[in-house]
């Protein structure tokens, strides 16, 4: 027995002898940038969040976080590439809702979104807005209901791609109403906001992060909310729940991952830098301003994430049959 753990003391002293950059690298991390991908394009709702939560955790770390944006296909594409990378922390990703929908639009998903991802923790729970270009013919979201309903096919919305938030909450919206208004989809509701600045479409379901100041400035109209109480930053919007559509509730909530396997102290590091953004107070007042809120700490940790996603994938998957939709 002595001899086995003098070998087993030799063998340990020997991988650390041989591979000092590899203990160092676990016990220093991190020692260089850390790549944050977004899988949308810049200048939307989930950059606006990931680039907030990127410069509190920076300044934890010790080392810039590099937000890198990757749209396309739901964001499927920016999420296949945190999949493959290497599982040393130098890779994660800020997401939403649409990482529980991926399964049920793309049957052929290269990754599995549960099992092949590290889940860090939430951030933040999004209302959703419902705005129009100036140029709709509706005052209010009765007469937009009304309009959309006499419309029907007629009626053009922006989205950020099959399984996205503004997806989702246009597919419900329109299951609801019984019509059929027609999709344009983009990398990200940056560049749609962009398009319906410029009449390009009639209606937009976005992020409170993307349509409050754009509202606030009057350059789009909007019409209601997607909680269930009013949202702070919009306190002239009615929720949709409390007049014609009674139970609607969509919201984006947001979330961090890494590749599937990153040393404990790695993960340890990265949660404690999350944690502490979510309670930085230039964070916060920014959120507030935008009309959301850090979600509360016990739901910005792996075991939280995890479960909450498990239960998201099936519920959406429920939805999205139903509706028969399908990703682009």
């Amino acid at each position: 027995m002595r001899l086995d753990r003098r070998v087993l003391v030799f063998g340990g002293l020997a991988a650390m002898t041989l591979f000092p950059q590899f203990a160092a690298a676990q016990s220093n991390y991190p020692t260089r940038s850390i790549a944050l991908m977004v899988p949308a394009a810049a200048g939307g709702p989930t950059d606006t969040v990931a680039r907030l939560v990127a410069e509190s955790m920076s300044r934890t770390l010790g080392q810039t976080v590099v937000v890198e944006n990757a749209g396309g296909a739901g964001g499927t594409i920016g999420m296949a590439r945190v999949a493959a990378a290497a599982p040393d922390g130098y890779t994660i990703a800020v997401w939403h809702i649409a990482h529980a929908t991926a399964p049920s639009l793309y049957p052929a998903l290269k990754y599995d979104v549960i099992n092949d991802f590290d889940h860090l923790g939430r951030i933040t729970d999004v209302p959703m807005a419902l705005v129009s270009r100036t140029g709709v013919p509706a005052q209010n979201v009765s007469e937009l209901l009304t309009w959309m309903r006499r419309e029907n096919d007629k009626v053009t919305y922006g989205h950020a791609g099959v399984g996205s938030a503004s997806f989702l909450c246009m597919l419900m919206l329109s299951k609801e109403l019984d019509v059929q208004p027609r999709g344009v989809g983009y990398r990200g509701t940056g560049p749609a906001m962009n398009d319906l600045l410029g009449n390009q479409f009639d209606i937009m379901c976005d992020q409170t992060t993307n349509t409050t100041n754009q509202i606030k400035e009057g350059k789009i109209r909007g019409y209601a909310v997607t909680t269930k109480a009013k949202v702070s930053s919009l306190p002239d919007l009615p929720p949709l729940d409390s007049g014609p559509m009674k139970g609607f509730e969509v919201s984006a909530w947001h979330a961090l991952w890494a590749p599937k396997g990153l040393p404990k102290d790695v993960t340890d590091k990265l949660v404690n830098a999350l944690q502490v953004a979510l309670k930085d107070p230039k964070v916060v007042e920014r959120f507030a301003s935008l009309g959301t809120e850090p979600v509360p700490a016990q739901l910005a940790t792996p075991a939280a994430l995890k479960e909450h996603l498990a239960a998201e994938v099936p519920r959406w998957g429920a939805v999205i049959k139903a509706a028969g939709a399908k990703g682009e």
